[in-house]
């Protein structure tokens, strides 16, 4: 849970803007129903270029 928060600090801090524009983060969230039951997964991202950066949690 620490690691979590850690990281969702350190991808806040990014997209700040500290070194230019601000870099607009991206989320997405799913809910997936089967027959063993209900999952719900959350993911939160950002790009910049060439380059994504995404931490998600659940599925």
């Amino acid at each position: 849970m620490k690691r979590g928060l850690a990281i969702l600090s350190l991808l806040t801090l990014a997209a700040c803007g500290a070194d230019g524009e601000p870099v607009k983060p991206t989320a997405s969230s799913t809910i997936t129903m089967s027959s063993s039951g209900v999952s719900v997964g959350t993911a939160v991202g950002l790009r910049r270029g060439p380059f994504s950066l995404a931490l998600g949690v659940g599925g």
